[in-house]
This record gives C-alpha cells, sequence and structure tokens, in this order.
C-alpha cells in the first residue's frame, strides 16, 4: 500500500509510516457517512390502522428494533426514516406532506401493507388514496395486509442496501 503525500525521502521515521499502514484505513466520505447512516435510523412513525400494531410489534423485544440502531421518534424534525403504516386519506394527505416537508435531509420513506402502498381493500373508497406515493416518494414498499415484523426488517435491511449503493454511486431501482 503507497501512502499519497508521504515520500520516503522525507524526513518520517519509517516505524511511523510502517504503523500508519498496518493500522488506519481509507475509505470515500459519502460512503463513510452512508455506513453510518444506515447503522441508526431514526423512524417517524405514521401508523394509521393494524399495520402500526405491527409496526409497534417490530419495536418490542421478540424482535427488537433496537439492536439495529433504529429509535422512533415523535417529531418529524428529529427523524430520518418515515413509515407509512394503514390507510391513507384525502384528508390525511396534507398532513402527511407537512411532516415529510418538517424532517431533515437525507430522509426515507418506507410504504407499509397494502393500505399505504396501493389503497388495500379500501382502494375503492371516495376518500382513500391509492399509495402513499402520490403525496410523498417512497424508498421502500413492505406488501401485505398487515405485513409481518419480519417483513418490516426486510424492508428496513432493504432500505439500508439502497443507502449503500447510492453512496457508491450505483443505480437503484425504486421500491
Amino acid at each position: 500500500m503507497e501512502l499519497k503525500g508521504f515520500q520516503e525521502s522525507e524526513k518520517y521515521d519509517p516505524r511511523v509510516l510502517e504503523d500508519i499502514k498496518k493500522n488506519v484505513f481509507f475509505t470515500k466520505l459519502d460512503q463513510l457517512k452512508a455506513w453510518s447512516r444506515t447503522r441508526s435510523f431514526w423512524p417517524l412513525s405514521f401508523g394509521l390502522a393494524c399495520c402500526a400494531i405491527e409496526m409497534m410489534g417490530t419495536g418490542g423485544s421478540r424482535y427488537d428494533f433496537d439492536r439495529f440502531g433504529v429509535i422512533f421518534r415523535a417529531s418529524p424534525r428529529h427523524a430520518d426514516v418515515m413509515i407509512v403504516a394503514g390507510t391513507v386519506t384525502s384528508k390525511m394527505s396534507p398532513v402527511l406532506r407537512t411532516l415529510y416537508d418538517q424532517m431533515p435531509e437525507p430522509k426515507w420513506v418506507i410504504a407499509m401493507g397494502s393500505c399505504a402502498t396501493c389503497g388495500g381493500p379500501y382502494k375503492e373508497a371516495y376518500s382513500v388514496l391509492n399509495g402513499v406515493d402520490k403525496i410523498v416518494p417512497v424508498d421502500v414498499y413492505v406488501s401485505g395486509c398487515p405485513p409481518t415484523p419480519p417483513a418490516l426488517l426486510d424492508g428496513v435491511d432493504k432500505l439500508r442496501e439502497k443507502i449503500r449503493l447510492e453512496a457508491k454511486g450505483e443505480r437503484v431501482t425504486e421500491g
């Protein structure tokens, strides 16, 4: 390994240079930021129906979201992930958009359950939106009615992978 900026002819002790080569690693700052972001999600829960019960179960002791660095926040200003779990109506859409706008960058959205992804069994109702992606950009869709806690954990893993790949400059498909 060659250390850039260090010339062998300069006045550096060779033992120090060897120690640096053994104990220091180099990476891109964007990849380091992405790694840290994937290790500490602070989701804002927007639980509206039975999917919210499953989301709460994921935070319980059996699945333990905390071990992945996922800690639920009550304020959008302290959150970086919004989990929309349940049916979204047309009256709720401005509130949902306001909460999303209050979240600091970078921010991501997980649509949890059939109701949040496509309207679910209520999609024919006049007041139900056929997917939360009509209001906010969705990064990961978790299917199911309601999705199980392992499905939500898988969705969080997919979001981690998406963030990691985007930091490398790779193209990531939506959903």
